[in-house]
């Protein structure tokens, strides 16, 4: 189910759904009459990190993709437990 723009997760509340989208859609710089879908995640723990991975589609006002982004949120499994966010679009 879609929701705002973001898959609904199992576990997840609107919430964290809601906040995580719109943390996302200012890292990538996504225009207010854009969409930003969700469309799958991931996770990957090597090198003392923990990395969660999520793929987007951003659409424009008619609803046709026009970009993919991935999306890394990584943070470091040692003390002091530093997150790093980046994207990149593919």
């Amino acid at each position: 189910m879609v929701w705002y723009g973001v898959l609904r997760v199992t576990g997840m509340g609107p919430d964290m759904e809601r906040e995580m989208s719109e943390e996302h859609r200012k890292l990538i710089g996504i225009p207010d009459n854009h969409g930003l879908v969700h469309t799958g995640s991931k996770r990957e723990e090597r090198k003392g990190r923990d990395t969660d991975i999520d793929f987007y589609d951003e659409t424009d006002a008619e609803g046709v993709v026009i970009a993919q982004y991935e999306v890394r949120d990584s943070m470091s499994i040692y003390p002091p437990q530093t997150t790093t966010l980046t994207f990149r679009k593919l």
